[in-house]
Order: structure tokens, then sequence, then C-alpha cells
């Protein structure tokens, strides 16, 4: 997102047990971060909402970097030095309504039949959401799918998982109850003994801000505990925009060794993963999921441009002068509903060999 479509997009890294927070769904409010107790960037909880007339606005989390040096997240203001930076509910708020358009749903039919041939368990569906964020993956695949169901959400950021479990939705595509438990922790730990008893791993916008290691991690935890994995929104590194301009090829290609930096795998995820679930012996499946982002979508856009130029810059310092000016016209001619873009990404299925024998 992460991106501001894939980098730092997503959510915080995720996920290993820790303390419980076990919440009922049914508490739940329906709007991620409810527009109340959002983290604000001096590090209050206030009622901070994305801006709505300030088109020069920049939301904390919306891109990798706005100023060399400077990552796009946020730090509160009571934290340790060695406590991790916050992602800023608001971005993820801002892109969930594109994320939910763009995810594959060809991907859903072999998931539910996978999901209909497990052994019932008496609690429902277990499905664990790694870098869960805000629980927007939850708010999209919880009414997806048939049956009582019981979310664990992992992110190393308590504030997300609150969010997360407070918004959390009530129930499943049938009416069942759905509940949700949160728990912290980092995804280069995950073990198949964290994932025991899991029906499902899912994650959004995670795997392109992941390492090689931590993606094959991911991979081994699914496959040993038996689990299917749908990992949705990974960036592809192709970007279009109309009207085209010169420009866009050269800041695309910067944008995207940015994401490759300190081992990131940026637009390589998607092949990397497939290769390590396969090399598991899972049996995988890609599909794209592209933002398709036009009027109606004007500040996503905006953010998401002011990020990925920025990203681009600072991968290439030489680009300043020209990327300033192509930024402002891009922002004119995205005020005035000129602009479309459409951000590529891919979304992955991996169907692991079940533990107790199912197919």
């Amino acid at each position: 997102m992460t991106n501001p479509a894939t980098t730092q997009t997503g959510a915080a890294v995720p996920a290993q047990p820790g303390p419980k927070d076990v919440t009922d769904a049914t508490d739940s409010a329906t709007v991620p971060g409810a527009r109340r107790g959002i983290v604000s960037a001096e590090g209050d909880v206030s009622g901070v909402s994305v801006p709505a007339s300030d088109d020069d606005a920049v939301i904390l989390g919306a891109g990798p970097d706005f100023r060399p040096g400077e990552r796009a997240t946020l730090r509160l203001r009571d934290a340790g030095p060695d406590d991790p930076p916050r992602y800023a509910p608001e971005w993820l708020e801002l892109r969930e309504g594109a994320d939910a358009a763009a995810r594959a749903h060809d991907l859903l039919d072999p998931l539910r039949i996978r999901l209909a041939n497990l052994p019932r368990r008496a609690g429902g569906l277990a499905i664990h959401d790694i870098g869960c964020g805000t629980g927007s993956m939850g708010r999209w695949l919880a009414p997806h799918l048939d049956g009582a169901q019981h979310w664990v959400l992992h992110d190393r950021d308590p504030y997300l998982l609150h969010f997360a479990a407070v918004a959390s939705p009530r129930s499943s595509a049938d009416g069942s109850r759905v509940t949700v438990e949160t728990r912290r922790g980092d995804v280069g730990r995950l073990t198949p003994d964290a994932l025991q008893g899991a029906s499902l791993v899912t994650a959004s916008a995670l795997l392109d801000v992941l390492t090689r290691e931590e993606v094959d991690t991911l991979a081994a935890a699914c496959v040993g505990a038996g689990c299917a994995a749908l990992l949705t929104l990974s960036v592809a590194g192709r970007v279009e925009l109309t009207p085209s301009d010169p420009l866009d090829q050269e800041i695309a290609e910067a944008f995207n060794a940015h994401q490759r930096r300190s081992g990131m795998l940026g637009p390589d995820a998607i092949t990397a993963a497939a290769e390590a679930f396969s090399e598991h012996g899972a049996t995988v499946q890609v599909h794209p999921s592209p933002w398709r982002l036009g009027p109606g979508e004007s500040a996503l856009t905006a953010q998401w441009l002011r990020g990925w130029v920025a990203a681009a810059v600072e991968q290439r310092p030489e680009l300043r002068e020209r990327a300033d000016r192509y930024l402002s016209e891009r922002l004119a001619a995205c005020r005035a509903g000129e602009l479309r873009v459409v951000v590529h990404h891919s979304d992955l299925l991996a169907l692991c060999r079940p533990k107790g024998g199912a197919s």
C-alpha cells in the first residue's frame, strides 16, 4: 500500500501469539476507526478523520515517504525509542473502498470449496489475519463466507488492533456469529504452532513489505499448519495513468526500486510468495486485483500520487525538479476530474494440504 498502494499501506507487520484481547463482534463499530479513538500525529486519541477540504493535506501513512528520510508513519508522544512507528488509520480508511473493489472475487469459490471440505469445528472457521491493520480484510471477507467464524487479528501495533477489533463484522454471509481476538507479534517469528487449528490465513497489502525470508517463513507456517492462505493486494509494479505523461515510466521505475530497498520484495513479492508456497507443497492460484481510480476516488488518488512521487524522488533525487512539476500537474488534473489511474496488484490463494485428511 503500501506503497501508497502497497508499501506501508496495508498494515503494520504482524504476528506471533501474545497477550489476547477477546472481543465479541456484536460490540463492533461498522466503520474503520469508527471516527473515534483514531491516533493523531501528536499521539492523542481523538476524533481525527480524513481531511475533507484541504487539497494539500497529506495523511500520515499514505505513502512510503513524503520527504527524504521521513517515514510516512507517526510516532506516539509517549513511545519509547525501541517502539515501532504507527501506521495511520486515516490512510487505511481512505483506501478501504478501493481495496474491497479490487480484490479478486474469482478466488472466493475455490476458497469456499476448500473451507466447506474441512472437518466441522465447534467454533466454526478459525481465520488468522496477519498484519491486520484496522481490519479491512475481515470486513470484506467475513460477509463472503458462510458459517460461524472466529478471527484472530495479528499486528504489532496495539492501536490498530484495537480499531480492528471494535470495527470487526458481526455476522457471516448466512448470519452466523463472527467473533474476534487480537494478538501482537512479528511475522518473522510466525510458526505452525501459532496457527494451530487455523482454517485460513489472510493478509492484505502485506507481502510487498516483507523480505524473501519472511515470505518463506509465512509459507512454511501455513503449510505446516495445513491451512489455506488468501493474500491480497500485493503490488505488481505497474501503473497506468490517463492521460499519459512522458515521466510516468521513469517515476514508476524509481518507485519500484524504492520498494525493493532494505531487502523488501516490493513488486517481486507475488512471484516470491507463489514460489515459496509451491516449494512447500501448496497449490497456488494468482489473480489480478487492480485499483481503478477515477473522479470518484480523487482523495485517494491525490494521496497515492504524493506518496508515489515522493518515494521515486527519494530513490532518485535528480528527479526532484521535474517530479515537482509533474506532481503539480497531476494533482491539478485529479482535482478537475480528468485523471484516471490503474494501480496493478495481485491476489494469491494457496491451498495447503489440510491436517486431518480433508482434501
